[in-house]
């Protein structure tokens, strides 16, 4: 049983280990160059009719870019870019553009 003793300060560290881990950010994807002319390094749009990625959901990041790589999502500009994607690429970008901090929402435009 003394044995076992070792592993109280282990489970006692574990969820300031765990805190840390989800603040640390992840690192800038090797293509997230091809995305930032568009989306913005940090995802927030630099072109009109261009969405904000920052923020949204990985799963939803993710399924977008496996459906414009299949052509489901009918963009070409999308399609080009995400056809040599790999799957490991398209995992990177969207954890990237998940665990960016979202856009503000602008003023209200006047009528």
């Amino acid at each position: 049983m003394h044995g076992s003793t070792w592993l109280f300060p282990l489970f006692a560290l574990a969820p300031f280990a765990l805190a840390r881990a989800a603040t640390v950010p992840p690192t800038p994807p090797a293509q997230l160059g091809l995305c930032a002319a568009c989306h913005g390094e940090d995802g927030h749009a630099r072109i009109p009719g261009a969405p904000n990625l920052a923020g949204q959901p990985y799963a939803y990041l993710l399924q977008a870019l496996h459906a414009y790589r299949n052509g489901e999502r009918k963009v070409p500009v999308m399609r080009a870019a995400a056809g040599p994607l790999t799957e490991q690429d398209m995992q990177a970008l969207a954890h990237w553009f998940a665990a960016q901090s979202p856009c503000k929402p602008g003023p209200a435009e006047a009528p």
